[in-house]
């Protein structure tokens, strides 16, 4: 299976943070993992504040853990809050499921790793993590 490598990482992070200067957005902290959950690249925007990395690594980590979107996460938690208890309870609490936590998508369609982005609103984090995603050549984001 493909996955994200170190330079892709870099470059979506980059991306990302390009997007939330441009949109004016508060400082952003973004991370990318591969498809086992592995942090590859983490990057915090000076004044971002130091807890960040956690909320970062939680959108993502749930959404490659569960296989879903941390957007398709909080739709999954407001109609069956108990399933996403229990799945927060298997992963040690480390799940955010609110939209930030980005799949990413080979073009082929396969899973082959995870963004995750916090700083400002969780829409805007999508905005911003989604672009990052998307300006990697042959990458598709799933938020």
């Amino acid at each position: 299976m493909a996955d994200i490598n170190l330079r892709k990482a870099r470059q979506i992070i980059r991306f990302a943070l390009a997007k939330g200067r441009e949109l004016e957005l508060k400082p952003l902290s973004v991370v990318v993992l591969d498809a086992g959950g592995h942090v590859i690249a983490f990057e915090r925007e000076d004044g971002a504040s130091p807890g960040r990395f956690a909320i970062a690594h939680g959108k993502a980590y749930g959404a490659i853990m569960l296989g879903m979107s941390g957007t398709a996460q909080m739709a999954r938690a407001e109609q069956q809050a108990y399933f996403m208890a229990a799945a927060n309870g298997v992963f040690g609490g480390q799940v955010v499921p609110v939209p930030g936590g980005i799949l990413v998508r080979d073009g082929k369609g396969t899973v082959i790793g995870a963004v995750g982005v916090t700083g400002d609103t969780s829409d805007n984090d999508l905005i911003a993590g989604a672009a990052g995603v998307e300006g990697v050549s042959g990458l598709t984001a799933d938020g």
